[in-house]
């Protein structure tokens, strides 16, 4: 009998200690994504519906799904945690310098994160998680993602000289499929806070003349009075975009919405074929939290203008959340994550739009420079208007 390679053995020991039953993902193998053509592996081509064979370019459909997007019931949710008709077990691996967990195959012991562009040497471990219902299948190309982080990083204001040097232009662009949850739920508020309206009086005043004599003058003062208030407000909530990532700064993910919900699909394995997807760091409960604090900013808006008035004060709002649903979906986003002194900053693109976002260094003596030449220029604008007069 042959004997098992030893850069495999790690792997085999893991996945026995973690679960005695083999993982979803070891029976989702890369066979099962064979070139009808020539046989070789398939991987998903963006913006089609097919996997496309990258030594022979034919294309096998990916089957259409009949199932429908259905928003699951939050509170019977938790409490079926254990059924494994809504759970899964994958094999991911976590990058010990950003603590990414992302997919990979049984056979892979190394390789580089997509997140931070660190190498990883670890063994991979299956986890049971929450299935994906849905998602948005990348639609942006890789070779265009390529182009967006070099035209974004010859674009960047104030960037140190040694950038485009040392930031490497053709870096490897991931194609990664980032964990988010979504919420729908009914809330009704109860708030008090006061009223303010304005009025005006008429008040003396003194300036100097332009016969630089002292003269006085009369004025409308604009005032508030307050009157205090209280009320409901029920507002509905669809579709409240939580993501379920730590691996990622939540302002460039926020920054990179909105996503096309309304074409989301039928979750398929095809979908993910030649690329990663992350592991939920946040999960339902945590995420529902985040959803509610996103929720909260747009009833504050609510209340003010249920207040109405000229101006508003909010004191204090209690809100009960009712028929609360949720969706567990991932979406497209192609990382780059490159090193400047020693630092790692990550660019981020919207794989179905094309929204770039990244994190960038910024120059000290550029920016110096700028402020003294903006200063000077605005002391020489109010030095000619002082001449003029």
């Amino acid at each position: 009998m042959a004997s098992t390679p030893p850069h495999l053995n790690s792997v085999k020991e893991a996945n026995t200690a973690e679960s005695s039953e083999p993982s979803s993902a070891e029976k989702t193998k890369a066979s099962e994504f064979k070139c009808h053509q020539c046989g070789a592996k398939l991987t998903y081509a963006p913006g089609t519906e097919s996997l496309k064979c990258k030594y022979c370019d034919h294309q096998n459909k990916i089957p259409k799904s009949e199932k429908d997007i259905q928003e699951l019931d939050f509170k019977k949710f938790l409490a079926n945690m254990q059924d494994d008709e809504i759970t899964e077990e994958k094999l991911f691996i976590k990058c010990t310098s950003c603590g990414a967990e992302s997919t990979t195959e049984a056979n892979v012991t190394s390789s580089n994160c997509p997140f931070c562009d660190s190498e990883i040497v670890a063994t991979a471990k299956t986890k049971k998680l929450i299935k994906p219902r849905s998602l948005l299948p990348f639609k942006i190309t890789r070779k265009t993602a390529k182009q967006s982080y070099k035209d974004w990083l010859k674009g960047l204001w104030f960037a140190p000289n040694a950038l485009m040097k040392k930031a490497k232009l053709n870096v490897a662009v991931s194609g990664v499929y980032v964990p988010y949850w979504t919420y729908d739920a009914d809330t009704l508020s109860y708030y008090t806070g006061q009223r303010g309206i304005y009025y005006y009086v008429t008040v003396t005043r003194t300036r100097t003349g332009s016969n630089g004599k002292q003269e006085t003058y009369s004025a409308q003062e604009r005032r508030t009075r307050w009157y205090p208030v209280s009320g409901t407000v029920t507002k509905d909530f669809d579709d409240v975009l939580v993501v379920g990532s730590k691996s990622l700064p939540r302002k460039y993910l926020r920054a990179l919405e909105p996503w096309d919900l309304e074409n989301l699909v039928t979750y398929k394995d095809d979908y993910l074929s030649g690329f990663k997807s992350e592991s939920y760091q946040i999960n339902l409960e945590q995420g529902f939290e985040v959803g509610k604090e996103i929720m909260d900013d747009q009833i504050r808006i609510a209340i003010r203008w249920h207040i109405g008035g000229d101006e508003q004060r909010i004191h204090s709002v209690s809100t009960q959340h009712s028929n609360i649903s949720f969706k567990h979906i991932l979406l497209p986003v192609w990382i780059s994550a490159y090193k400047y002194k020693e630092k790692v900053y990550r660019f981020l693109v919207n794989a179905r739009t094309g929204e770039v976002q990244g994190e960038r260094p910024w120059s000290l003596v550029k920016i110096t420079l700028a402020v003294i030449a903006v200063s000077i220029l605005i002391a020489g604008g109010i030095y000619l208007y002082q001449q003029a007069q």
